[in-house]
C-alpha cells in the first residue's frame, strides 16, 4: 500500500520499500522524497482504489457469467436485464470503503 499512495502523489516515483515499512524507503532515481505525513494521507484513498477494484472484478465476472444471454441472437428477459443493469450500476455513488463493503449484489433471476 505503501508504493500505492507514493504513486497516486508521484506517478513518476521510482521507490523502494524494505518490509512494507514506511520508514524504509528508498528514492531511486533522483525522485523527490515525499513525506511519511503525506504518504499516510494517501491511504485512505488507496484502500478505496482496492475496496473498487475487488467490487468491480467481483461485478465484471456476475456479468460475464450472463453475457451469453446478452447475444443478439437472444431475447433477454426484463429481469434479466434489470438484473444485469444493477451490477454495471453498482459502482455508483460510492465514495468510502465502508460503502463498498456494504454493497449487496441483486440476486441473479431464474
Amino acid at each position: 500500500m505503501i508504493i500505492e499512495a507514493i504513486l497516486k502523489i508521484n506517478p513518476n516515483a521510482k521507490v523502494s520499500v524494505n518490509a512494507d515499512d514506511i520508514n524504509q524507503i528508498t528514492w531511486l532515481n533522483g525522485t523527490t522524497p515525499i513525506s511519511v505525513a503525506d504518504i499516510q494521507a494517501q491511504f485512505t484513498a488507496v484502500e478505496f482504489d482496492m475496496a473498487m477494484e475487488d467490487l468491480r472484478t467481483k461485478r465484471n465476472k456476475l456479468l460475464a457469467d450472463t453475457d451469453y444471454l446478452a447475444l443478439s441472437d437472444n431475447t433477454l428477459s426484463t429481469d434479466m436485464a434489470t438484473y444485469r443493469t444493477s451490477l454495471r450500476d453498482i459502482t455508483n455513488g460510492l465514495t468510502t470503503v465502508e460503502d463498498v463493503n456494504a454493497v449487496t449484489f441483486p440476486t441473479k433471476p431464474e
